[in-house]
This record gives C-alpha cells, sequence and structure tokens, in this order.
C-alpha cells in the first residue's frame, strides 16, 4: 500500500491532467472550474478513497475516477457555500462569485456537480454501487446545508440537532469517500459498513475541530481569519454549549453579543471567547473530539483485515487530530 505522499502526489498529478484537459469555452463557464479547483486544499476526500482502495486490494487506477468525481464534487459544495455565506475569501483567494459574478459562480458550480457525476460514473469496478453512494452522499450533503441555513434564524438549535447536521454537510463526504474506495476493491458488505463508520465519526471530529481552530487556531496557520463564526453567531458546538452552560452575568454578557447588529469585530471575539474560556468549551469541544475518533477506531478494528494493511490509514486519520489548519 502506498504512503498518503505518494497518493496525495499520485491524485495531484491526475487533477492537473484533467485540468489541462478541460473545456476552454466559454470562457466564463470553464475558467472558474478551473480556478476553484486549482486553488489547493489538503485533498483529503481524493487520497481518502484511493487508500482505502489500496487496502482492500485494488489499485490507485482503478479508484482515481472516482477520487476525482469526490474532489470535484466537494470543490463544488464550497463554491455555493461561498455564495451562500457572502464569503470573499477563499483558500487565500477571492471566491469565485468575487472574482466573477453570481451568476457565473452558479453556473460553474452547477457544471463542476455534473463533472463529478461523470468522473464517478467512469468506475470500471462495482459502477452501480459506487454512483449509488456518491449521489446518496451528494443527497445528504445538500440536507446538512439546509439544515445549516435552518439554524441561523433557530434559537432553538441542540447540540444533537448540530451532531447530525456536521454529519450530514461534512462526515457523510468523508465516510463515502472511504466507501466508495472499498467497494471499487470489492470489500465485503460488513467491511464497507465499517469502513463507512470509521471515516463519519472521523468526519465529526474533523469538524469540531474546524470549530475549535475558528475560534482558538492561529489565523497564519488556519488560512483565514479567526473568529468567523463568532463573528456571524454561527450555531456551532462551542456556542450551543456556551449558551447552554452560562448563566447569570456570562448569560447576560453573551445575549448581548448576539443580539447587537453593529460591532467592533476584535471586541465581540475577545469577549465571547472569555466568555467561553470561562465555561471551559475549549476542553468540552476537545473531549467531545477524542469521543469520535475513539469511536472512528472501533470501526477500523472490526474492518477483516490484519492490522499492518491498516496503519497508513489509520495513521493518516491520527494526523488530523494534530492538525491547526
Amino acid at each position: 500500500m502506498n504512503t498518503q505522499e505518494y497518493l496525495l502526489d499520485y491524485f495531484k498529478g491526475h487533477l492537473s491532467s484533467f485540468l489541462d484537459s478541460m473545456e476552454r469555452e466559454p470562457e466564463f463557464l470553464y475558467e472558474p472550474v478551473r480556478y476553484a479547483l486549482s486553488a489547493g486544499g489538503k485533498r483529503i476526500r481524493p487520497v481518502l478513497c484511493l487508500m482505502s482502495a489500496e487496502m482492500f486490494g485494488a489499485t490507485a487506477d482503478m479508484a482515481v475516477d472516482a477520487a476525482l468525481g469526490l474532489e470535484i464534487f466537494h470543490n463544488f459544495t464550497l463554491l455555493h457555500d461561498d455564495i451562500m455565506d457572502k464569503s470573499d475569501m477563499r483558500r487565500g483567494r477571492p471566491t469565485v462569485h468575487k472574482k466573477w459574478t453570481e451568476n457565473i459562480a452558479i453556473l460553474s458550480g452547477d457544471l463542476m456537480s455534473l463533472v463529478a457525476c461523470r468522473c464517478t460514473s467512469r468506475t470500471a469496478k462495482a459502477r452501480e454501487a459506487v454512483l449509488e453512494t456518491f449521489l446518496q452522499t451528494a443527497i445528504e450533503i445538500c440536507e446538512g446545508q439546509q439544515y445549516d441555513m435552518d439554524f441561523e434564524t433557530d434559537d432553538n438549535v441542540t447540540v444533537d440537532d448540530y451532531m447530525n447536521m456536521i454529519n450530514l454537510k461534512t462526515a457523510v463526504l468523508l465516510a463515502g469517500s472511504m466507501k466508495i474506495g472499498a467497494l471499487i476493491a470489492g470489500a465485503s458488505q460488513s467491511d464497507c459498513e465499517n469502513i463507512y463508520q470509521y471515516g463519519r465519526y472521523a468526519g465529526l471530529a474533523f469538524q469540531l475541530q474546524d470549530d475549535l481552530l475558528d475560534t482558538y487556531g492561529d489565523a497564519a496557520v488556519f488560512g483565514k481569519p479567526i473568529g468567523g463564526d463568532i463573528a456571524e453567531n454561527k450555531k456551532t458546538f462551542l456556542l450551543i454549549n456556551a449558551m447552554n452552560r452560562a448563566t447569570g452575568d456570562a448569560k447576560s454578557e453573551l445575549q448581548k453579543w448576539l443580539s447587537k447588529g453593529n460591532f467592533d469585530r476584535d471586541e465581540k471575539y475577545r469577549s465571547v471567547k472569555s466568555i467561553y474560556d470561562a465555561l471551559k468549551i475549549k476542553e468540552l469541544t476537545i473531549e467531545k473530539i477524542n469521543e469520535c475518533y475513539t469511536l472512528a477506531d472501533k470501526y477500523l478494528q472490526a474492518v477483516n483485515l490484519p492490522s499492518s494493511q491498516k496503519t497508513i490509514l489509520r495513521n493518516y486519520i491520527d494526523s488530523m487530530r494534530s492538525r491547526e489548519y
């Protein structure tokens, strides 16, 4: 089984070739797609797909079309998320809708979703099962995005509501990526389910860590300004738990900042973060992250393969636990 470094380089090479072969006209349809896909990123989902395929005995070549489909679809969701969130920057560059227009970004995003389906459908092994997994994952991501938007005007979001939302919006794509790799390799139904659940719980931990880094990370390393979730009153695991735990003056202070229409961003960040600090929200979030990783590892252990064959995948997921970006 190849290392994560090899598989990342391997995938980048295929992505580069794919972008080179893409149509050139109409320019304002295809150029934004190339722009979005060449912006970098960790390429986690395609690497997980390739790793899972190799772990169960397939070659990377057998899974690379599906890996391309997964990465293109992931970037499509980011492109449309940026429109809905009115985000100006993505990975240190202007977002597609800022560089061009919202209409161009919408249409280019639509194209990306279709191209992602085409790439996935080119998978030679277990094509029907792979495509069904891909499409179900795509539907669930849309459901998660809608819940996320619903939460903006819902003052009664619970921790369980939030965990369900990030399961759909974030975790199922990591889970689906691993399951698709396993399907291509001809893994058993039980192994496909176990690797799916491994990816799902790792994905939950991944999103919770993103929430944590948005408040407690280093902006220079994280790649975007810290405190965006606080500025936007985004109902993250941190905020929901703070609202549940706060009493007295802390609760009044938190509610004051949540209701303010005009505010100094840095002042709001410092004030809300100090409430989080007092309520030990950081520690609570880390505890939940560790819980998710522990549950994930139980599913990986249940995969019917020698432990040595799981090492590269386990190490890759474990490396995410200490990430600061």
